[in-house]
Formats: C-alpha cells, sequence, structure tokens
C-alpha cells in the first residue's frame, strides 16, 4: 500500500510546533511527537494539502513556507508513504485545539529530545543543515526500528 502526505515544522522564536500524538488508538505515531500535517485528499498538490492540513490541525493560516524535501518512509509491513516535508515561518489566526493529541511549542534543540521517530532525527538535522532540496529514504523493520536511511539516492551511515 501507498500514501502521500504532508508534514510541516512550523517554526516561532526558535520552537518548533509539535503535536504529540496521544488520542488516536490504532494511530502508527501514537505517543509520538511530530510535526502537523496529514494525507492529501483527491486531487490535492502538497501545497494544497499543506495549508489544508495545518489550518485542520492548527488553526492558522500560512503565509510563508517553503517545500524543503520528500522523504521515503518504507515502514516494513507493505506501507510506503511518499512525505511532502515543509517548514513554515509565517502564519495568522489563533492556535485551536488539535484532535488527534496536544500541541506545543518546543526549543528546536530540544525536538530530539522527545519520543520521535529514529528517522525523524536524520530529516530534523537536514532541515536545519541544508538549504536545498533533498531525498531521504528511510527503511524501516515493521516496529520501530531504523535499519537503513539513503540520502539524494545515496546510502548514510545511521
Amino acid at each position: 500500500m501507498k500514501g502521500l502526505s504532508t508534514l510541516c515544522y512550523i517554526e516561532r522564536d526558535g520552537k518548533y510546533l509539535m503535536l504529540h500524538r496521544t488520542v488516536k488508538e490504532k494511530d502508527v505515531n501514537k505517543d509520538k511527537w511530530i510535526g502537523v500535517g496529514g494525507h492529501f485528499e483527491k486531487n490535492e498538490s502538497p501545497e494544497e494539502c499543506l495549508l489544508r492540513e495545518v489550518k485542520e490541525e492548527t488553526g492558522y493560516i500560512l503565509t510563508s513556507y517553503q517545500y524543503r524535501g520528500i522523504v521515503t518512509f518504507v515502514s516494513g509491513n507493505g506501507v510506503t508513504e511518499y512525505m511532502s516535508l515543509f517548514t513554515a515561518d509565517g502564519f495568522l489566526g489563533e492556535q485551536a485545539e488539535c484532535d488527534e493529541g496536544e500541541l506545543e511549542w518546543v526549543d528546536i534543540d530540544k525536538v530530539e529530545n522527545l519520543n520521535i521517530w529514529e528517522g525523524d532525527k536524520i530529516f530534523l538535522r537536514l532541515l536545519r543543515k541544508r538549504k536545498e532540496f533533498f531525498s531521504l529514504k528511510l527503511v524501516y523493520d515493521g516496529k520501530d526500528g531504523l535499519i537503513s536511511a539513503s540520502l539524494d539516492g545515496k546510502p548514510i551511515e545511521l
């Protein structure tokens, strides 16, 4: 099975808006901290999906964002997800309650200390160090174990 999704790290004052996924019992991200985003609806572009999902999950309307990379997640249990990765630094509106968990502004330097996926640590570092668009492939063992990664088609050390 294949899926298309977006993920966005909204930045303000040296912090990212993080979502602690605590609500859905059968959530692949249960108890993990992630950015905000979600799955494409029919005929949506990555940008349209991003804007809709951010509004639904946070209440914010993005005014400044950048498409930073594509992340291919191979779950190890038959699911491959192609995730469009964005950062944003401009938005309007008031933060709303999220029906998928709790939203919290977290110091960018402390995000890696949260309960996040191992592969997320790789692309979070890339977001901080690289300005150019990247392609990252992450292969998992069917659970939480990251078994391989490649950046722009070349294997990288874990």
